[in-house]
């Protein structure tokens, strides 16, 4: 079975889409940074060194240093799927930042997209 197209795309070429993305809806570059380092827990270094890579979306997300808990709280559809029915491991972390990256761009607020005091 071959996998995903999402899963060899560099998260390099699929960063500045969701910078594109944050942007044209007043958010900013920083803010999709910080989304990008809760969920992960890279270190802003860190992500900025591994784009300048050409990393492929699975190992990025394989090799997160520490996946943040609470993105079991994130709910939603994305390209119409429920985040949270996605069963390939992969795949669910890959909407997951597709899903925080809308919630920006819809103008939440940080602390409900970064899930703070139990909220949804």
């Amino acid at each position: 079975m071959t996998k995903h197209k999402i899963y060899t795309m560099s998260f390099a070429t699929v960063y500045p889409l969701y910078v594109k993305k944050a942007e044209r809806k007043g958010r900013t570059k920083e803010e999709v940074d910080e989304i990008i380092l809760w969920l992960t827990g890279y270190s802003q270094s860190e992500l900025d060194a591994l784009l300048e890579t050409q990393m492929d979306n699975e190992t990025f997300f394989e090799k997160a240093p520490n996946m943040n808990p609470s993105r079991t709280l994130i709910k939603g559809v994305v390209c119409g799927v429920r985040v949270e029915e996605i069963e390939e491991p992969v795949m669910r972390e890959i909407r997951y930042l597709d899903k925080l990256i809308d919630e920006l761009a819809k103008g939440k607020a940080m602390e409900k997209i970064l899930r703070k005091g139990g909220m949804e």
